[in-house]
C-alpha cells in the first residue's frame, strides 16, 4: 500500500474502503454460480431438517415417486424450530445451531407448499463466509497490530478457493469460523495480559465463553479448536517455562517468575472460569454427541486397516488440503492432459509460496512485538494439525479424508500468510503477493465453474446418463443404512425434475439393509416382480 500516497493511506476512510472492496470481491465470487452445482446428500440432510421435516417419513423397501421422495423438501410453514431441534438431534449427529438459523432464513425465501430454494439454502452459508473477511481483518489487526497484515489476510481469505467451497456448501462450516475467529482473539488478549502481567477484563472472559458455547452449538469439531487453544495456554504457563525461557524468544522481553509469584495470578483464575464455562456448555451436548459414536453416520471415517504406504495417505490429504487454501486448478476437468498439468503447477506454486511465507514469517518473528502472536497462532495451528494426525493415527478415525474439517485451523493459517506476505510487501517484493493473489484467483475461478471441489457425489450425471442411455421405464434403488442413502436418491430425483428429458420419469427404491447383507436383494426383486 506504499504506492500510494501517504496522505492517502492515513486518512481515516481509506482503510474502511479498502476493506469493503475485498469483501464484496469475496462477496462476488461466493455469489457467483451459486446454484449451478448440484445438491448432494450432506446438502440434503440440511434442508430437511432446516426445514423441521424427518427422513423416516420417505417411505422404505417399496417402489416410490420423485414427488413422494421429495416431500420432505417442501416448505410447511406450521414446522418450528422445536421440529428443527427434535428432528435433527433424533436422526442426526449434529448441534443444532445452525439448523434453526437456517430454518429462520428460509422463511424469508419459501411459500408454504414450494420446493425449497437453492440460493435461499446456500445464500446463508455464503454470507457467514463473506462475513469471515472482515472479521480475519479484525483478528489480525488485534493480533500483530497492522493494517497492511490484516488487508493481506483479508484478500487471501476472500480468494481463498477452500474458503469459496465452503461457502458455497448449504453446510455448517462458515459459521463456525467466525466462531473460530472471535476466540481467537480472546485467546490473544488473554496470552498477552499473561505476558504483561496485566488484568484480564471480566466481559472478555464472558465474551470467550459465550464465543466457545456457540461454537459447540454450532459443529462438534469446534472442540479441536478448544483443545488447540488450550494446549497453547497450556504451552505458555508451563511451570517449566522459567527453565524453558533461555530459547522460548517471545517470552525472553519478560522477566521469567514461576506461576505461584504471578502478581496476576487472577488472570489464571479467569482463563480457569472460561474454561469450566466453556466446559459446562460442552457437556450439554455430550449425551448426543455419545450417542452418535458406532452409528452409521460415522462409520465412514473409520480406518484403522492401512498398512505399508498407506500409511502416509493422511500426510498427503493434509498436503492436498494445505495447498487448496491459497491455490487451486482444474485438477477435475474431463482433459486428463490439463488436470496432470495443473497438478504439477499447484506443487511447483504451492512449494515457492511455502519458502517465501517462511521466510517471511521468519522475518517478522525477529520482531520483538510480533513474536508473541506468530508464536501463539502458529502453535495453534500446529496443535490442531498434532490432533488431526492423533486422531487419524491412534482412534482409527480419519478426519484428514476429508478436506472441509480443516476449517478448524484455516482462519489462522489466513492471519500467518498475511504476515509472511506483509514482510515481503514492505521490503519491496511486492511481486510475490501480487501473484499469489493473482493465483489464489484462479482457483477461486476454478471452483465456482466446477473444475474444482466438485460434489462428493454427482447425481447430475447419474441422471443424465440414466437419461442417455434407458429406453424403459426406470427403477433406480440403492441399499439403504442411514438418511445418507435417501439423500443420495434426493439428488437423482432433484436433477431430473430439474433436467427432464422424453424418459418417462422414474420411481425410487430405498431398499433396507439390516444385518442380512442379502435383504436389499430380496426387496428388490420383489419390487421388480
Amino acid at each position: 500500500m506504499t504506492v500510494l500516497p501517504t496522505s492517502t493511506i492515513h486518512r481515516t476512510w481509506f482503510h474502511p474502503l479498502l476493506l469493503l472492496v475485498w469483501t464484496l470481491l469475496g462477496a462476488a465470487l461466493r455469489f457467483t454460480n451459486l446454484t449451478a452445482k448440484p445438491l448432494w446428500t450432506d446438502e440434503f440432510a440440511t434442508i430437511v431438517f432446516s426445514l423441521g421435516h424427518s427422513f423416516l417419513t420417505v417411505p422404505l423397501d417399496q417402489p416410490i415417486s420423485a414427488e413422494t421422495l421429495l416431500e420432505p423438501l417442501r416448505y410447511t410453514p406450521s414446522t418450528g424450530i422445536s421440529d428443527v431441534v427434535r428432528h435433527l438431534l433424533t436422526e442426526s449427529n449434529h448441534p443444532p445451531l445452525y439448523f434453526v438459523l437456517t430454518h429462520l432464513w428460509l422463511r424469508l425465501f419459501q411459500s408454504s407448499g414450494e420446493y425449497i430454494s437453492v440460493w435461499g439454502v446456500r445464500s446463508l452459508s455464503v454470507l457467514f463466509g463473506v462475513a469471515a473477511i472482515p472479521a480475519v481483518y479484525g483478528l489480525s489487526r488485534l493480533a500483530l497490530r497492522s493494517r497492511l497484515v490484516g488487508h493481506i489476510a483479508a484478500v487471501l481469505m476472500a480468494l481463498s478457493p477452500f474458503g469459496i467451497y465452503l461457502a458455497q456448501e448449504a453446510r455448517h462450516y462458515t459459521l463456525p469460523m467466525l466462531w473460530i475467529l472471535s476466540s481467537l482473539s480472546c485467546l490473544i488478549v488473554a496470552v498477552r495480559a499473561l505476558c504483561n502481567r496485566t488484568s484480564l477484563p471480566l466481559w472478555v472472559c464472558l465474551v470467550w465463553i459465550g464465543v466457545n458455547g456457540l461454537g459447540l452449538a454450532t459443529h462438534y469439531f469446534f472442540a479441536l479448536t478448544l483443545v488447540a487453544e488450550a494446549i497453547v495456554l497450556a504451552g505458555l504457563g508451563s511451570v517449566q517455562l522459567e527453565r524453558w525461557v533461555g530459547w522460548f524468544k517471545p517470552m525472553s522481553r519478560f522477566k521469567p517468575v514461576a506461576l505461584s509469584q504471578l502478581p496476576a495470578r487472577g488472570i489464571w483464575l479467569r482463563i480457569g472460569l472460561v474454561a469450566v464455562g466453556t466446559l459446562a456448555s460442552g457437556l450439554v451436548w455430550l449425551p448426543f454427541l455419545q450417542r452418535t459414536q458406532d452409528s452409521e453416520l460415522t462409520r465412514w471415517i473409520y480406518r484403522d486397516d492401512r498398512i505399508g504406504l498407506a500409511l502416509l495417505e493422511p500426510l498427503a490429504q493434509l498436503l492436498g488440503g494445505w495447498m487448496t487454501m491459497l491455490y487451486l486448478l482444474p485438477i477435475q476437468a474431463d482433459n486428463r492432459a490439463i488436470a496432470r498439468i495443473s497438478i504439477v503447477l499447484i506443487l511447483l506454486a504451492a512449494a515457492w509460496t511455502a519458502i517465501q511465507l517462511y521466510q517471511g514469517i521468519r522475518v517478522a518473528y525477529g520482531e520483538s512485538q510480533r513474536q508473541l502472536p506468530i508464536v501463539v497462532l502458529g502453535g495453534f495451528v500446529g496443535a490442531a494439525i498434532a490432533l488431526f494426525l492423533g486422531i487419524t493415527y491412534v482412534f482409527g478415525m480419519d478426519v484428514t479424508s476429508a478436506f472441509r474439517y480443516n476449517f478448524v485451523y484455516f482462519p489462522a493459517v489466513m492471519v500467518l500468510g498475511g504476515v509472511g506476505l506483509a514482510v515481503r510487501w514492505q521490503s519491496g517484493r511486492r511481486f510475490v503477493v501480487i501473484a499469489i493473489a493473482l493465483f489464489s484467483l484462479l482457483g477461486a475461478l476454478t471452483v465456482i465453474t466446477n473444475l474444482g471441489y466438485q460434489k462428493t457425489h454427482r447425481p447430475d450425471l447419474v441422471t443424465a446418463a440414466i437419461q442417455k442411455h434407458s429406453h424403459h421405464p426406470v427403477l433406480v434403488a440403492i441399499a439403504h443404512h442411514t438418511h445418507g442413502q435417501t439423500g443420495r436418491l434426493m439428488g437423482i430425483a432433484w436433477e431430473w425434475q430439474t433436467h427432464r428429458s422424453a424418459v418417462s420419469d422414474p420411481l425410487f427404491l430405498l431398499a433396507h439393509q439390516d444385518q442380512d447383507e442379502r435383504s436389499p436383494i430380496r426387496v428388490l426383486r420383489r419390487s421388480l416382480a
